[in-house]
């Protein structure tokens, strides 16, 4: 394992996770859920973070973006730590960097598809958050839908909407959980082969949670973990 993230370059390295621990308190006393991680994202890799559930990973995903607090440990994106950031400011952070793809798409259901991918341009404030939300969803095959509600859509054209809207910014890091967790077979495959050309095409940094292991076997890399601790690199 690489246990010395921190001294390492940055220059080339989009995430660092140092030490990385999460535990939990309940009523039977502590649970650790991931036990002092160590590894590095270099820029532009594509990775796949497999396990069983319950094994951490989704905790893991979330640690990286931002979206928790870990018990210990820290996260640089950039060579910058995250968690030396208040909630405003992480907030901030993803706005800038990150895009996100959600098992359960994650649309607001009362905004059109074109809405839907406008709205994190629009929180920018970019004056062209209609034409670029437009070629994007045209990018991803769904020009005939752009004024269609989520609750109209397939799940595969939900997801491609998702896509959309994650690229649509075009963020240096993509996080993926489970995106093909609630699609059928058939479906999944067509949504994963479009999310890696996406994220060829914008030479972005691509980490993906999944328990498929044909879908990790495309990345670049794949981290297994199980029971919090990574078991290969």
């Amino acid at each position: 394992m690489e246990q010395n993230a921190g001294s390492l370059s940055t220059t080339s390295i989009a995430i660092a996770a140092i030490n990385l621990r999460k535990t939990v308190h309940d009523a039977s006393g502590d649970l650790t859920i991931l036990h002092e991680l160590n590894f590095t994202v270099p820029t532009g890799q594509t990775l796949a973070i497999v396990g069983a559930s319950g094994s951490g990973k989704s905790t893991l995903l979330s640690l990286l973006a931002g979206l928790d607090l870990p018990s210990s440990g820290s996260v640089q994106i950039d060579g910058a730590d995250i968690y030396a950031l208040d909630e405003d400011g992480r907030a901030a952070m993803r706005k800038a960097k990150l895009g996100f793809v959600f098992q359960g798409f994650q649309l607001l259901g009362h905004l059109t598809a074109l809405e839907n991918v406008m709205l994190p341009l629009e929180l920018r404030a970019d004056p062209a958050a209609r034409t670029k939300a437009v070629s994007m969803l045209e990018r991803v095959g769904l020009a005939s839908r752009l004024f269609h509600y989520p609750r109209f859509l397939s799940g595969g054209e939900q997801q491609r909407v998702a896509l959309a809207r994650a690229f649509v910014t075009e963020p240096p890091l993509l996080f993926a959980d489970e995106p093909t967790g609630s699609l059928d077979a058939v479906t999944g495959a067509a949504i994963m082969e479009l999310m890696f050309s996406l994220n060829r095409e914008r030479g972005s940094t691509l980490v993906l949670v999944t328990h498929d292991t044909k879908l990790a076997e495309q990345c670049a890399r794949v981290l297994t973990i199980s029971a919090g601790t990574l078991t290969m690199l």
